[in-house]
């Protein structure tokens, strides 16, 4: 333990985390009315757009949260296993491994399941799952079960004898009974908000740090699993880890702030509603593409176009990884490379494909606006 720091585990009255419910009340009422324009415009949408709407939220979820670790998924092997496992058509360019098939496990168990209780049963299982090879890398690390010895926990930075210690965790001797708490109060009924309840939980969870690795991303995925509670609903349509990645610095800072204070985690909260109403934020702008994909098939009902370019239409629609060229068209496809050029030079002759203005082999294309 650093000289000095006293944690918030080891305040007198932890775990019971106080804040001051009146500075939440203006950003609370802004975010339950994005909630409602959010689901509003989405139950707007026809069957095959809210599947499309739910596959690009989870996927980014689950990509996104990865890379908040410092962990690189491939996007469209993500998207593959999560539309498989939820029963979406979507046509990809990659399988997936068994890797990411149980991370996405993990992640449609928690919101697909939202209403299930919560015990360590399920969080050891989805740990197994994120670590099915019993190592962290090259380090054997403890799967599915409480962390065990190695003391002291510490979350460090820095070159090796320069390292900087920002946080340090409970004994393991102490995690199971203090996850005993955090279950017990997890699945109860109580009168909290719902969105405070979740940034309190998340706070409580990684301070706890249970687990030998992977303690970052199980959190968020029970974040999503109290926010699909609050929602009341198993359809995800926004993706907070996106805005945590976008704001990793802050996110890390506040975590740590809150975890070398007293109880009051006011400051803690404020900023996870904060980032909270920007995913939303984000997540509503990003249903006007889902808009211009169906604007944009409505428009061209009449136009003759075969399956191999309806295929690449829609995965440019749907998140298309990289940039278009007749070498991805082929391989998409399994057609020769003639057939692809003149599958592009149609859909150019028919205003609905032009190339961006690199020349020769390295051409690429774009989707005309409407």
């Amino acid at each position: 333990m650093m000289r000095g720091t006293k944690y918030i585990w080891q305040q007198e009255g932890w775990p019971h985390m106080q804040w001051e419910d009146t500075s939440f009340s203006n950003i609370l009422a802004e975010i339950n009315l994005l909630r409602g324009k959010l689901l509003g415009r989405v139950s707007m949408f026809g069957f095959e757009e809210q599947n499309l709407s739910m596959l690009e939220s989870m996927t980014q979820e689950i990509v996104h949260s990865a890379k908040i670790e410092g962990e690189e998924l491939n996007r469209d092997s993500v998207r593959s296993s999560v539309a498989r496992q939820l029963g979406l058509e979507y046509e990809g360019l990659k399988n997936s491994d068994h890797y990411t098939e149980g991370v996405v496990q993990v992640m449609i168990d928690a919101v697909q399941h939202h209403d299930m209780p919560l015990d360590a049963e399920r969080l050891f299982s989805w740990h197994a799952a994120l670590f099915p090879t019993g190592r962290s890398g090259i380090h054997k690390i403890l799967v599915g079960d409480w962390r065990q010895g190695k003391e002291p926990m510490q979350v460090v930075s820095g070159p090796l004898g320069h390292e900087k210690i920002h946080y340090e965790a409970p004994a393991s001797k102490d995690v199971p009974d203090m996850m005993s708490d955090f279950l017990r109060w997890f699945d109860s009924e109580n009168t909290l908000d719902p969105l405070v309840k979740t940034a309190v939980m998340h706070l409580w969870f990684v301070t706890i740090h249970p687990f030998d690795d992977g303690n970052g991303r199980i959190c968020r995925t029970l974040t999503e699993l109290l926010l699909s509670r609050a929602d009341q609903t198993s359809q995800r349509y926004y993706s907070l880890s996106s805005e945590i990645l976008n704001h990793r610095k802050d996110y890390y800072q506040y975590l740590e702030q809150a975890q070398k204070g007293g109880l009051d985690v006011t400051p803690w909260i404020q900023w996870f509603l904060q980032t909270l109403k920007l995913a939303l934020e984000a997540a509503f702008e990003k249903t006007e593409g889902v808009l211009r994909k169906s604007r944009f098939w409505d428009a061209h009902r009449s136009v003759s176009i075969n399956e191999r370019q309806r295929k690449v239409l829609n995965m440019l629609f749907d998140g298309f990884e990289g940039k278009l060229n007749s070498s991805k068209w082929y391989k998409i496809n399994h057609c020769s490379q003639d057939t692809a050029n003149r599958d592009i030079r149609d859909l150019i002759a028919k205003g609905i494909l032009k190339p961006t203005g690199e020349g020769g082999r390295s051409t690429n294309y774009e989707l005309v606006s409407l």
